[in-house]
């Protein structure tokens, strides 16, 4: 490829994000949108590494690019409590909404493809594509998942991140692991330190990196129905495939090179184009992915039978008035109410974890008990509600609690890495008219 022609680094601006701010840059004038996701970007001292601003560059010549710094690093605002991938989610959205994108490609490099699958699978309606290179699904290894680390080479990972973050030695070794045709490469080596220290905090990092550790997207990524591209190096051919076969009609390319981001190295901007430009990209609006609620009155028939129908009448209503006022601040839409039951669903996890758990102390007013189950899973759209398979596991989930417990299954437990949410281990359960048995946690209050 040629070279790029200069460009001025782009201003950088800032979208609310809730209470927070987002630092965010526009870049290119193509004709299609690209948000790009590193795990780890400075979006002032970016421009200063020839390797990443030339990525950059090249990527604007065929795009609008849209940059920005994740919550908690970079220029963006720290938030006291540890960013989820949902929080994330939620700042892509306000960055395109503040760049007037109504829909957007996807660019997820290594973890921060957990990011971006998770959004393309929620928000199909405002992504055209969805673009990986060298992903990992889960982060750590498994009987079923060989790629990821063991749990003591996490520890160790994060053990040195905990104690050395910052210092030249650490920085050298990250450098030589992700960059090793650059190990040797003094200018490169003195910029990587410098950004590295840029990007976050000791605390923001360990942060970050147990979440990439905790986080399992396996279950996510059938439900992507976005045109997906996925491209790796050679050293990273099994695990990238192994992302391929879970996305339908993914489409895999390995590109030369052997370093694990995407800088340096021209091939795969050229793949990039070759898929958002010259290909027929259609997006399946039918599906997406949703975090399901149920919940019912432990006993009801009980308490029906001793307050009478007009008094029970009236506790319902407070009841269900009670948990309409959490579910719209949880941002929570109310799908159906059968007597005593609620059904909702929820874009992020965690949000719904902690509207179920805020509805089960509330309803103690009432001196009700309830009981509420969660479920993440790829629905079907039936009029504007979801349905299939992944509503009944929810019900399913449910229906194993006790009385003020919230169960959840373990998609909802391995998506909400970060958020500080606890979880009782209650084992593997066959579930009624679900064919696959399914490990399911109580969130400790």
């Amino acid at each position: 490829m040629g070279e790029t022609p200069a460009m001025e680094p782009p201003d950088i601006r800032y979208a609310r994000s809730g209470d927070l701010a987002i630092a965010y840059q526009v870049i290119g004038e193509g004709s299609l949108d690209l948000v790009f996701c590193p795990f780890n970007v400075n979006l002032f001292y970016v421009w200063e590494i020839p390797q990443f601003a030339g990525l950059l560059r090249r990527l604007a010549t065929f795009s609008r690019l849209i940059l920005f710094d994740h919550r908690g690093t970079g220029l963006s605002d720290h938030p006291r409590d540890l960013p989820t991938l949902e929080a994330r989610m939620d700042d892509i959205r306000t960055v395109m909404d503040a760049v007037e994108s109504e829909q957007s490609a996807l660019l997820g490099v290594l973890e921060g493809g957990h990011l971006t699958t998770l959004f393309a699978a929620t928000y199909p309606e405002r992504t055209s594509a969805l673009i990986l290179f060298n992903p990992r699904a889960r982060g750590l290894e498994a009987s079923d998942y060989p790629w990821g680390l063991s749990v003591s080479e996490w520890r160790a990972r994060l053990k040195e991140i905990r104690e050395e973050w910052g210092s030249r030695e650490l920085s050298n070794r990250f450098a030589a692991s992700m960059y090793p045709s650059l190990a040797d490469d003094e200018e490169f080596l003195r910029h990587m330190l410098a950004y590295t220290r840029l990007w976050a905090s000791p605390g923001a990092a360990h942060a970050y990196f147990r979440m990439a550790m905790e986080t399992d997207v396996r279950e996510v990524l059938p439900a992507v129905r976005v045109p997906t591209l996925i491209l790796y190096r050679k050293p990273f051919r099994e695990q990238s495939l192994d992302v391929a076969r879970r996305i339908l009609d993914a489409k895999a390319i390995m590109v030369p090179g052997i370093d694990a981001a995407i800088a340096p190295g021209d091939e795969p901007t050229l793949e990039i184009e070759r898929f958002l430009v010259h290909s027929e990209l259609e997006v399946e609006l039918e599906r997406v992915l949703a975090t399901i609620l149920f919940t019912d009155i432990v006993g009801a028939t009980e308490r029906a039978a001793e307050l009478g129908d007009s008094q029970w009448r009236v506790l319902l209503e407070q009841h269900h008035a009670l948990i309409r006022h959490q579910l719209a601040r949880f941002r929570g839409k109310e799908l159906d109410t059968a007597g005593d039951g609620f059904f909702a669903s929820f874009d992020g996890p965690a949000r719904a974890i902690r509207c179920a758990c805020a509805i089960i102390e509330m309803v103690k007013e009432l001196g009700l008990e309830l009981r509420a189950g969660l479920h993440t899973g790829e629905c079907e759209l039936v009029d504007g509600k979801v349905a299939g398979i992944a509503v009944h596991t929810g019900a399913r989930v449910a229906s194993q609690a006790q009385a003020g417990e919230v169960f959840v299954s373990s998609t909802v437990k391995d998506l909400v890495a970060g958020s500080g949410i606890e979880f009782e281990d209650r084992g593997e359960h066959r579930l009624k008219c679900i064919s696959e048995a399914w490990h399911l946690y109580r969130v400790v209050p």
